[in-house]
């Protein structure tokens, strides 16, 4: 090999020896003095900050609006205890009945267009208890409208009994296990019947009947908190000091027109029960 050649060649393997050290992260290939990787470059060493230019980012960050603190949650409404309440708070009737209207906690009344309260004689010897109202009800705002009022009404005058009547020995005072009807005209339910039972107390203690009859079901359920008013239709209970008669309910009577001969039984105990 010529001495030009053996020069060439010894060139070349430099150059490889150096771009592989370069590829490997070796960027400075000649210096005198070693390099210290980890000190910064001046541009952007730390400068002293005077103290006002300090204190400065501070006050501008008092000047930020507080983040928002935390608020407790509103402790919890017992909607039963705040009917019971508003009922012990009312002395008449007509409170009683704008009592019920301000109740907001019951849900019902949202999709109902009238409070259904009372109909008859305030007084009268004998009260009745129905159902939640039904669309009849909810439109003309009386309790016991409809082919089921119209059935009842003939039922009751049949023992010499009317809404109609002036005289308490001759009438009969109406009202509903709930004010509002309740939404697609479904049954009433156990936490409703619940909220609004103290209403129903305090209305039967400001009529102060001297029989109270529960018509259906949710009637009885209200006034007892028992079910089953066609095993326990005709059997005398009591409510709040005063007999309680369950009966079968005129939309019962309605459907199941058989059914009609136990109600006139109850009817003559009813009967029976005031003329003692």
């Amino acid at each position: 090999m010529g001495i030009a050649q053996h020069i060439l060649s010894d060139w070349h393997a430099a150059q490889a020896a150096l771009l592989w050290q370069y590829e490997l992260g070796a960027e400075d290939w000649l210096l005198d003095d070693p390099v210290n990787r980890y000190d910064l470059p001046e541009a952007i060493k730390p400068v002293p900050v005077p103290v006002a230019a300090a204190a400065r980012p501070v006050a501008e960050a008092a000047k930020r609006p507080a983040p928002p603190v935390a608020v407790p949650d509103a402790p919890k409404v017992d909607p039963v205890a705040e009917a019971a309440q508003a009922a012990a708070r009312v002395t008449t009737l007509k409170e009683l009945g704008a009592a019920m209207a301000a109740f907001e906690h019951c849900e019902i009344k949202r999709g109902a267009r009238n409070l259904v309260f009372a109909d008859g004689l305030a007084g009268a010897r004998v009260m009745i208890v129905g159902e939640a109202p039904g669309p009849e009800e909810d439109r003309e705002g009386r309790p016991f409208s409809g082919r089921a009022g119209q059935l009842l009404d003939e039922m009751f005058e049949a023992i010499n009994l009317s809404r109609a009547a002036a005289l308490p020995g001759d009438a009969v005072y109406l009202t509903g296990v709930l004010p509002w009807r309740c939404l697609g005209n479904g049954e009433p339910s156990p936490d409703d019947i619940a909220m609004m039972r103290p209403f129903l107390m305090r209305h039967i203690e400001l009529a102060a009947p001297d029989v109270v009859v529960a018509m259906g079901n949710a009637a009885l359920f209200g006034l007892t908190g028992t079910r089953g008013v066609a095993r326990l239709r005709g059997r005398w209970m009591e409510v709040l000091g005063r007999p309680l008669l369950p009966m079968l309910h005129p939309d019962t009577l309605l459907r199941t027109p058989i059914a009609k001969r136990e109600a006139w039984a109850d009817l003559l105990a009813l009967e029976a029960r005031l003329a003692q």
